[in-house]
């Protein structure tokens, strides 16, 4: 009972957090309500016996979350930031919200015609143990992802040396 309660209260933060950063026009208010769907979605990780998951997810995404605050300071200077609002167009909402359309009857399409639903979500007294899981993120076999993460950390090191080259030029230009 208290899991359950646990997770309602984490899973009305996450939900009031997305919205926030969904809906505000403060660049940095929207990171930080971002911030904590991240360690929301953590704490719902830490609340099924996912501690690897968990750790992961702080780790990585709010460490990322950090990364974005550093760089928005640098870039764009903190009186810049207490002041930027961004503008909301309409012709722009609507196409996000045509694309966003498209994607979710994309996704349903693919579930219904896998029978994905009647394959797994039904078959509740199959779970996935940990260990499998484990070893699934940091195998090298097929259908495992220690590769794609490979090169998305040298993906990530070539953004925050692009960040500092960009920051540097700025401060010499002015």
């Amino acid at each position: 009972m208290a899991n359950i309660i646990v997770f309602a209260i984490i899973s009305a933060v996450v939900i009031a957090a997305a919205l926030a950063a969904v809906f505000t026009t403060r660049i940095m208010r929207s990171v930080t309500a971002l911030l904590f769907v991240l360690f929301g979605i953590a704490g719902i990780y830490f609340l099924l016996d996912y501690t690897f998951l968990g750790a992961a997810q702080l780790s990585i995404y709010a460490g990322g979350m950090t990364m974005i605050y550093i760089f928005a300071i640098q870039l764009l200077g903190r009186r810049a930031l207490q002041g930027y609002v961004e503008k909301l167009h309409f012709k722009r909402m609507f196409g996000a919200a045509v694309v966003s359309l498209v994607g979710l009857v994309t996704v349903l399409a693919v579930t219904l015609k896998n029978h994905f639903i009647n394959r797994y979500a039904l078959a509740a007294d199959t779970e996935v143990p940990m260990k499998e899981i484990g070893k699934a993120l940091v195998g090298s076999d097929k259908y495992q992802y220690v590769l794609p993460f490979e090169f998305i950390s040298l993906f990530l090191l070539a953004c925050i040396i692009g960040g500092l080259v960009v920051s540097r030029n700025q401060k010499e230009d002015k």
